[in-house]
C-alpha cells in the first residue's frame, strides 16, 4: 500500500474511572495491518469521558504520516461528541442545546 487513501488504521479505545470523578486511566490500540501498537495512560483526578477522549485523542497522536482513520469506542459521549454534536457546538461557540458552556471543550478542541 503506497497510497496514503488506501492506508487504514484501526484504533479500539477505552477508557475509565473509579468514581466519577476520580483516578482514572485509558488504553488503545492501534492496527495497521499486521503491525500494533498499545499505548495507555492515567489521571488522579479525571471523569470517566475525559478517559474516553483521552484514549481516541493520544492514539490519533500516534499517527505520523496522512492515512484513513476509524475509531471504535464504546462510549456513546464520544462517538455522538464527533459524529453529531461538535459541528454544532463549534457553530454555537461552544454553547450546547441547553445553553450551557460544553463540558470538556478542551478536549473536543484537541
Amino acid at each position: 500500500m503506497t497510497d496514503n487513501a488506501a492506508k487504514l488504521v484501526e484504533i479500539y479505545t477505552d477508557g475509565a474511572c473509579s468514581g466519577n470523578p476520580g483516578p482514572g486511566g485509558y488504553g488503545s490500540l492501534l492496527r495497521y495491518g499486521d503491525v500494533t501498537k498499545e499505548i495507555a495512560g492515567c489521571a488522579t483526578d479525571t471523569t470517566n469521558n475525559r478517559m474516553e477522549m483521552t484514549a481516541v485523542i493520544e492514539a490519533l497522536r500516534q499517527l505520523k504520516r496522512p492515512c484513513r482513520v476509524t475509531v471504535y469506542t464504546d462510549s456513546k459521549y464520544v462517538m455522538q461528541g464527533m459524529t453529531e454534536w461538535v459541528s454544532g457546538w463549534i457553530r454555537r461557540n461552544w454553547i450546547n442545546s441547553q445553553k450551557k458552556s460544553v463540558v470538556n471543550r478542551d478536549l473536543w478542541e484537541k
